[in-house]
C-alpha cells in the first residue's frame, strides 16, 4: 500500500483509491506508476475477482496534475507529454483488457484523464454530483489514456466528437442517459458501497468466463464478423474446459444453484 493508491481487499474484491483528495486526485508521476503497476499485479492475481476503482474524497480524479506537468513544460523538456507513452498509455491498455471486471465508483468530478479512466471501466456507478469532462481540449490538447476508444464505442462518433472538442461537463442524469454512468444511486454516499455490492457479486461468478467476454467484446465492436466468429471459439474452447463450466452444467441438471470458483 502506498500514500498516492490505497489497497482494500474484502474477499475477491480489490479497492483501489486514488488517495490525493487536497488536489481532487489529480495525477502525478508517483500516483500514475502505483495505479500502472498495481493493475499489472491485479491481472495475474487469482485471488482478485473483481477491481473497484475510486477516488479519495469529494471527486472521482480531475486528471493529470497540471502543476505538476507545468513543470516539465518550463524545464525544457524535448518529450514534454512523454507521460502518454510511459505511464497513460500501459494504465488504459491494463484496465481494459484486465482479466476480471472493474467496477468504477464515480463520485463527484471526472475529468481529463480521470474521465477517461472511469470509461474504460466494464461498471460505472455515479450519484446526483457526478459529472464528466473530456477537459483535454481545455488546455490545448487531444485525448488521451484511450478516450478515442472508449467514447465512440459508448456513445457514438458524433456525440464523441461534441464531448471531445466542445469539452463541456456532462451531469449526472446526461452522462446516465448517454450511458457513460451504468447506473446513478440517489445519494453521493451510496456510489462507493453500490460499486462495492456490484463488485461482489461479480467476484462470485464466473471469472474466467467473464475475461472471455470482455475479450470478444473488445473484438467483436471493432472487427468483422469473422474475427467475432474467431474470437467467440477461442473464448468457448478456454471456458468450455474450466471448471466453472462443468461444476455449473452439473448443477443446473440437477436444479441447484451453481457456485462458481474463478477456475
Amino acid at each position: 500500500m502506498s500514500d498516492e493508491l490505497l489497497i482494500e481487499r474484502d474477499g475477491a474484491v480489490v479497492t483501489l483509491t486514488l488517495n490525493r483528495p487536497d488536489s481532487l486526485n489529480s495525477l502525478d508521476r508517483a500516483l500514475k506508476e502505483s495505479l500502472r503497476d498495481t493493475l499489472s499485479d491485479l491481472d495475474t492475481d487469482p485471488e482478485c475477482r473483481a477491481v473497484v476503482l475510486a477516488g479519495a474524497g469529494r471527486a472521482f480524479c480531475v486528471g493529470q496534475d497540471l502543476r505538476e506537468h507545468l513543470e516539465v513544460l518550463e524545464s525544457g523538456s524535448t518529450a514534454p507529454l512523454g507521460t502518454v507513452r510511459e505511464h497513460y498509455n500501459p494504465i488504459a491498455s491494463r484496465l481494459a483488457q484486465l482479466s476480471k471486471p472493474v467496477v468504477a465508483a464515480v463520485r463527484g468530478a471526472a475529468a481529463g484523464a480521470g474521465a477517461s479512466l472511469a470509461l474504460l471501466a466494464d461498471f460505472r456507478i455515479g450519484g446526483p454530483k457526478t459529472s464528466l469532462l473530456m477537459a483535454f481540449a481545455n488546455v490545448g490538447l487531444a485525448a488521451d489514456t484511450g478516450a478515442s476508444w472508449s467514447l465512440p464505442r459508448l456513445v457514438g462518433l458524433a456525440k464523441a466528437t461534441e464531448l471531445l472538442m466542445l469539452a463541456q461537463p456532462v451531469p449526472a442524469a446526461e452522462a446516465h442517459r448517454l450511458g457513460l454512468l451504468t447506473t446513478l444511486v440517489d445519494e453521493d454516499d451510496q456510489v462507493l458501497p453500490a460499486a462495492r455490492e456490484l463488485a461482489a457479486r461479480l467476484a462470485a461468478g464466473p471469472t474466467l468466463a467473464y475475461g472471455a467476454i470482455k475479450r470478444e467484446l473488445a473484438i467483436g465492436s471493432i472487427g468483422s464478423l469473422a474475427d467475432a466468429l474467431a474470437a467467440e471459439a477461442e473464448a468457448q474452447a478456454q471456458t468450455g474446459a474450466s471448471e466453472d463450466h462443468r461444476a455449473a452444467t452439473a448443477a443446473f441438471a440437477a436444479k441447484r444453484r451453481p457456485e462458481f470458483t474463478g477456475r
